[in-house]
């Protein structure tokens, strides 16, 4: 398999609390980088009913795009919540501050994409 084609199904997931949200999240990351992109990581993300990311900002060096694939939740960017489901796409901009929470009936799956901001 090239670097640029790469695939969740080699990757094993890990519980983790993310950003000081509450309770454990499951987090498969298909890479850490992938040579002649500006992508820093891909990640298969799970969060638990009732689990959320912590709030918390990038620096203006990268940007991280959400996309939801199932479940529900509220998303907040900015100090503005809203709610995400299935084929949303957010995008935190370099610098924004942004959190997650699942408050659906069941776990909330998401693709995250984090890239280096333009120059």
């Amino acid at each position: 398999m090239t670097e640029a084609h790469l695939s969740f199904e080699s990757t094993r997931f890990v519980s983790t609390v993310a950003h000081d949200g509450h309770g454990t999240i499951e987090v498969a990351r298909t890479t850490t980088a992938v040579p002649g992109s500006r992508c820093n990581f891909i990640d298969l993300v799970v969060v638990p009913v009732g689990a959320t990311i912590g709030e918390h900002t990038h620096g203006v060096n990268d940007e991280e795009i959400y996309v939801v694939v199932e479940g529900r939740g509220h998303m907040t960017v900015d100090g503005e919540t809203f709610e995400v489901l299935p084929g949303h796409i957010i995008v935190n901009h370099p610098g924004s501050t942004h959190g997650l929470a699942n408050d659906g009936d069941r776990p909330l799956r998401l693709v995250v994409v984090d890239v280096a901001a333009p120059p």
